[in-house]
C-alpha cells in the first residue's frame, strides 16, 4: 500500500490532498476509517477515496472542549513546531508553556519565536523571559515584516521537514509563512491601533509545500489552549521543577508546604503555580482516558464524603 498523498485541508465532507509534487486533488474518506487530519499520509483509490491512513507520529493535540476522552488533533507528522508570540497584549510566556507541553508530548522539536520584535521597546528582555520557560528549545526574536533576525529560521524547513506554526491570533503566523514561502499567498492583517492587537486572518489549518522541499502547516489562532499531554511531557516542559525535585528532602514531597522543599526554594512562585495547574490538568486527562481510574477516583471521593457525613452525625451536626 502506497501512502503517497498528504491531507492538506479539511472541508467537512471532503479533503484537499497533495501528492509528493504538490499536485492537488479532492478526496473523500471512507466512513469505516478514522477521520483524517491535516498532515496525515493517506492511500487513495481510483475513485479518490481515502482507503488507509499511515500510522501517525509527531502529533500535536489539545484537550477537547466537550471534555471527551480523545484528543483533538491539530496536525500530524510534524518535525518542528514554531510557537509564536509577539510584544504587547499577546505576549504570554504561560501560553508558550502550554504549547510546549503539547509539543513535547508529541515528540516534536519546539522553536519559540518572538515575532514583531521591531515593535518592542526592549526585545532582549522579552526574549530572556521566553528563554526561562523554553528550557532547551531555541528562542528567536524576529520581524517577519522587516526580515530582521529571520535568517535564523531559514535552516528549519529543510527538505522533508514538516513545520507547524502555532500561536494566538494576530502574532504574525501568516506573515512568517509568507516569508518562508517567498510570496504573499497567505492573507495577513495589520495591527489595530486601538489595542495593539493583530487581526485574525487564518481560518483553517492548511498544509503548504515549501520551495525548500519541506512542508508548512499554518493554523488559526488558539488563544485558549489546553494541551493533551502526560507527566513525561510536563517534566520536559518544566525541567527546572523536575531538577529541583531531585534535591527535595522527602522522596514523596508534594512541593506544597514540606520543609526543605527544593522546588519551593528554587522555583519562582508564578512558574510553580502554573506547573501545579498544568499538573492538575494532566492528571484530569489521565482519569478521563482511563475509565477504571475514573471509577476508582469517584469511589474514593464517595467514601470520603460518606466518612465526613458520619463524622458530622457523630458530632450532632446532621
Amino acid at each position: 500500500m502506497s501512502f503517497d498523498h498528504r491531507i492538506a485541508s479539511d472541508h467537512g465532507i471532503s479533503f484537499l490532498a497533495l501528492d509528493a509534487d504538490g499536485t492537488e486533488c479532492v478526496v473523500t474518506a471512507s466512513p469505516t476509517l478514522d477521520r483524517p487530519v491535516v498532515g496525515d499520509y493517506v492511500a487513495i483509490d481510483a475513485g479518490a477515496r481515502v482507503t488507509a491512513i499511515a500510522p501517525r507520529r509527531g502529533v500535536l493535540a489539545r484537550a477537547r472542549g466537550d471534555r471527551g476522552n480523545t484528543p483533538q488533533i491539530v496536525a500530524a507528522h510534524l518535525d518542528v513546531v514554531f510557537i509564536v508570540t509577539s510584544p504587547g497584549r499577546d505576549f504570554s510566556p504561560p501560553r508558550v508553556e502550554r504549547y510546549l507541553a503539547a509539543v513535547h508530548a508529541g515528540g516534536i522539536a519546539p522553536v519559540v519565536i518572538l515575532n514583531k520584535s521591531d515593535l518592542a521597546d526592549d526585545p532582549t528582555s522579552l526574549r530572556i523571559e521566553l528563554a526561562v520557560v523554553a528550557g532547551d528549545a531555541p528562542v528567536h526574536a524576529v520581524s517577519a515584516v522587516t526580515g530582521d533576525g529571520f535568517g535564523a529560521l531559514i535552516p528549519y524547513p529543510e527538505s522533508g521537514t514538516t513545520i507547524a506554526v502555532v500561536g494566538s491570533s494576530g502574532v504574525g503566523k501568516s506573515t512568517i509563512a509568507n516569508r518562508l514561502l517567498g510570496d504573499t499567498r497567505r492573507a495577513t492583517g495589520a495591527i489595530r491601533e486601538s489595542d495593539g492587537r493583530g487581526k485574525h486572518t487564518t481560518t483553517a489549518r492548511e498544509l503548504i509545500a515549501l520551495p525548500s522541499g519541506g512542508w508548512l502547516i499554518d493554523t488559526p489562532g488558539m488563544r485558549a489552549f489546553a494541551p493533551w499531554a502526560d507527566e513525561a511531557a510536563l517534566a520536559e516542559t518544566f525541567a527546572d521543577v523536575d531538577d529541583a525535585a531531585a534535591r527535595c528532602r522527602f522522596r514523596d514531597c508534594r512541593h506544597e508546604t514540606e520543609p526543605s522543599c527544593a522546588v519551593i526554594a528554587e522555583v519562582g512562585d508564578a512558574r510553580l503555580t502554573r506547573w501545579r495547574a498544568l499538573r492538575a490538568e494532566v492528571a484530569h486527562l489521565e482519569r478521563r482516558d482511563d475509565p477504571a481510574l475514573t471509577a476508582a477516583n469517584k469511589q474514593r471521593w464517595k467514601a470520603i464524603a460518606k466518612g465526613q457525613r458520619q463524622l458530622a452525625r457523630a458530632r450532632g451536626r446532621l
